[in-house]
């Protein structure tokens, strides 16, 4: 079990240079899980690819439902207080202190390629 930020999950769904990366990290260990938060992420991450002209609407559609599909079950509501906490603690942004939190609720690593957040939270983000 490993708690993944919406950029993993796009590495995975969008095909790009940590598309790989993403795909070995879910064949190492399949049992992702996000707060309800990489939900609203993903479908700015695809909006986004859609405004490109790098994805059509119908294409996008399809991503999100495979993509909610899989993270069926493994999502989570996080404790707001707890986010601010982090948050404040570490300089990072409430939407990134979401998945630091699930992840230390879970006992379990984040995986990630943020920055910010690997340097901020070392014991528990790893890089994907």
């Amino acid at each position: 079990m490993i708690v993944v930020d919406t950029n993993v999950l796009a590495y995975l769904w969008l095909a790009g240079p940590r598309t790989s990366a993403a795909e070995t990290l879910l064949r190492k260990d399949p049992d992702w899980h996000a707060p309800l938060l990489w939900r609203s992420e993903f479908r700015n991450v695809l909006v986004a690819q859609v405004r490109r002209r790098r994805l059509s609407l119908e294409a996008a559609g399809r991503i999100v439902t495979e993509a909610e599909t899989q993270m069926n079950g493994r999502e989570y509501a996080v404790p707001s207080f707890e986010v601010l906490r982090r948050a404040t603690e570490s300089g990072c942004s409430a939407y990134d202190c979401e998945f630091i939190v699930l992840a230390e609720t879970l006992a379990v690593p984040l995986y990630t390629s943020d920055e910010e957040v690997l340097a901020a939270f070392p014991s528990i983000a790893r890089q994907l």
